[in-house]
Order: structure tokens, then C-alpha cells, then sequence
């Protein structure tokens, strides 16, 4: 393997563990740091969620556009050292307002996935996005395989072990990026940065711009929304329904990392040889519709876990939307294409955890008119449906 494609593979390992070490211990903290229950908790988790959001969303094309202009390396060694710091103050944090703190800065900064992504759009041939992508993917789930094991068995020692491992990954993985990271922002592809296009609604304008992809974009984020009801609700719904503890979660996201890595490092490239990346992209939507439905009525915790693998199939679909977004952008916008791509992710990011989290307080709380802690997961559900009707819609076989 090209020493380039390991260094941001373990970039977003690390970055997956980073995340994945501090997801069994919020609900746990949230209310250690506000003494409240666990439907508040999770409406303050989407709160956390949405503000980081929204900076990324604001930041993402400004940080996409600089990748571009002063190259890859610069932009993902920062947003590293950031990353750590960022963990660092939460660590600290003794009220929900320096935690709140924390997420705004962490949102303003964040980077480091969107520019590794461009980086290997660099380094990947045409016919290598949709492949590559995928082991990016991959990388991802292998994080989270140990990420979340970890994490919970850190939480042993305090609700603010974690966030102390997670600085340290992610200042370790920054100090080894600046000793073998090379730049891939040659003369032939650098453009000159532009302030109209560093802005998130210039990004989305010039982005939009180009032929077939306005559809694709709406695709995307129908998709990020209804896949974010992961993040903002796994660990309240699974502690809610089944009384799991934080160690049990972890496990649980390690099972799932482990099947992304499968799906994605394995299953990717033939499903595409087998089917093409529009048939490949149809198949993932499908089976995600149907694993959201099944989550959303399921009352027992041990067949959560059984079906954990079944529910990762769907991720195979989404390495092959992103390699024909990839494979219809010139090659001096891939990091604005990526910064677009992060700001979409972000507006899922901001609409998505508040909407789940209240749907999830809603009718979890002691008053529900009806008590179902897997509602979220059936609106999750219906937005997927949505994605993939606009898929088959609107692109055709020769688009994709």
C-alpha cells in the first residue's frame, strides 16, 4: 500500500477512534454536568451535536477552498492540532456551557476527514475514486471498532478519561502527518483562493454549477440526515430501551465499526464490478430503508445486536454516490467539492440531532401519549425513502 494511502487511512482510523471513545460516556456526562435525566440529557446531546454543526457548516468550504489553494498538508495538520485541543476543554468542562464552548470551536476547526477525503481524491485515478472511498470508509469502521471498546472501558475510570485519550490520538496522528505527509496541490491544480467560493452558499452556487449534480447533492443529504439518527441516538435509545450500560454501547459500535470495515473495505469494489455504482447505490439505499424500519419497532436488545451487520450493508452504497460526485468535479475542485460535501453533512448535522433528540424526549418522556424510543428511527426511515426516490428519479445510467 502507497505510504500516502496508509497515512490517511490511519488518519481516519484515529479520527473514528477519537469520536468513537467519547460516544458511550455523553449521556453519562451530560447529565453529570446538568443533574438531569436521560430525556434531557439527549435534547442537550442534539444541542451539542447541532452547534458544532453549525460551525462546520459556516467553516467547511472556507477550510475546502484553502486546501486548494495552500495545498492538503497545511489544512489537515491544523485541524489535528485543533481536534486535540478541542477534546482537551471538554475534558475540562464542569458546566454544559464549556462544553457547549467546546463544540462551537471544535465546528469551526473540524477538517480533517473533508481534506483527507480530497487528498485521496488526488492520489486516485477515475476509476480508483469509488474503490478508495470505500477503504476510506472502511478506515472508519475499524475506528470505530476500537474506539468505542476502548471508550467504554476508559469510562470505568470517569466520564472524562476518554476525551483525555482522544486529545492524545489525535495530537499523536498530527505529529505523524507533519513527518510523512506529502502535498498532492501541484502548480497544475492549485487555484487561487476566492473569498465567493470560501463562503458556504458561493461554495453551494458554484458547486451547483456543474452539470448533474444539484441532484446528487440532494441525495446526499437526505441520506446524512436519516444516517445521523445513529450518532444522536444510539446511546439514549439504547440505554432507554434495553438499559444498557456504557461498556455494552461500546461494544455495540464496535460490532458496527467492524461490519463498515467489512462492507466498505471488502464488498465495495465487487458490488460496483457486479452491479455499477448506480445499481450499487440503489441496493445501499434499499437495504438502509429497511433497516431503519426494523430498528424503530425492535423491543429486544440481544437481536439489536445480531442485526448490527445486517444494518452496515447499507453503507455500501455510499463510497459509489461519492465516486460519481467525485468523477463528475474537475480535478482543481476536489477540495471545494469535499468542503461542500462537509457543509451538507454539517446542515444534516444541525437539523438531525435536534429533531431526533426531541422526537426521541417526545415519546420517551413521562407524559408520552405513546411510548416508543424507536420513533426516531422511523423517521429515519422515511428520509431514506426520500433519498432513494430522488436517486432512481432523477439519475440516470448514464449520469452515474
Amino acid at each position: 500500500m502507497p505510504l500516502p494511502v496508509f497515512f490517511i487511512l490511519l488518519t481516519v482510523i484515529l479520527n473514528a477512534m477519537g469520536i468513537g471513545l467519547i460516544l458511550p460516556v455523553m449521556p453519562d456526562l451530560i447529565v453529570e454536568v446538568t443533574g438531569s435525566g436521560i430525556a434531557s440529557a439527549a435534547v442537550w446531546g442534539g444541542i451539542l451535536s447541532a452547534s458544532f454543526a453549525v460551525m462546520q457548516f459556516l467553516f467547511a468550504p472556507l477550510v475546502g477552498n484553502l486546501s486548494d489553494a495552500f495545498g492538503r498538508r497545511p489544512v489537515m495538520l491544523l485541524s489535528l492540532l485543533a481536534m486535540a485541543l478541542d477534546y482537551i476543554v471538554m475534558a475540562l468542562a464542569g458546566s454544559i456551557w464549556l462544553l457547549l464552548a467546546g463544540r462551537i470551536f471544535g465546528g469551526i476547526t473540524a477538517a480533517s476527514n473533508a481534506t483527507a477525503t480530497a487528498y485521496m481524491a488526488d492520489i486516485s485515478t477515475p476509476a480508483e475514486k469509488a474503490r478508495n472511498f470505500g477503504l476510506i470508509g472502511a478506515g472508519f469502521g475499524v475506528g470505530f471498532v476500537f474506539g468505542p471498546m476502548l471508550g467504554g472501558l476508559l469510562a470505568e475510570y470517569g466520564t472524562r478519561a476518554p476525551f483525555y485519550a482522544a486529545a492524545a490520538l489525535s495530537f499523536a496522528n498530527m505529529c505523524l502527518g507533519a513527518a510523512v505527509l506529502r502535498e498532492t496541490v501541484t502548480d497544475r491544480t492549485r487555484r487561487a483562493f476566492d473569498l465567493r467560493r470560501a463562503n458556504p452558499f458561493g461554495a453551494f452556487r458554484a458547486v451547483g454549477r456543474l452539470p448533474d449534480l444539484t441532484a446528487l447533492l440532494w441525495v446526499f443529504f437526505f441520506f446524512q440526515v436519516a444516517t445521523m439518527v445513529y450518532p444522536a441516538i444510539w446511546a439514549y435509545f439504547t440505554t432507554e430501551r434495553f438499559g444498557w450500560s456504557p461498556g455494552l454501547i461500546g461494544i455495540s459500535l464496535a460490532v458496527y465499526g467492524v461490519s463498515i470495515a467489512v462492507v466498505q473495505g471488502a464488498l465495495v469494489r465487487p458490488a460496483i464490478r457486479a452491479m455499477g455504482e448506480r445499481r450499487t447505490v440503489i441496493f445501499g439505499l434499499g437495504v438502509e430503508v429497511i433497516s431503519l424500519v426494523i430498528l424503530g419497532l425492535i423491543t429486544n436488545g440481544t437481536a439489536v445486536l445480531f442485526l448490527i451487520p445486517v444494518t452496515a450493508i447499507g453503507a455500501i452504497g455510499m463510497p459509489a454516490l461519492q465516486g460519481i460526485m467525485s468523477r463528475l468535479t474537475p480535478d482543481n475542485a476536489q477540495g471545494e467539492l469535499q468542503g461542500v460535501l462537509t457543509s451538507v453533512t454539517s446542515i444534516a448535522m444541525i437539523l438531525a440531532p435536534v429533531v431526533m433528540t426531541q422526537t426521541f424526549a417526545a415519546f420517551t418522556a413521562a407524559d408520552a401519549a405513546i411510548y416508543l424510543p424507536g420513533a426516531p428511527f422511523l423517521l429515519a426511515a422515511a428520509l431514506m425513502a426520500v433519498s432513494l426516490a430522488l436517486f432512481r428519479r432523477r439519475v440516470t445510467p448514464a449520469i452515474a
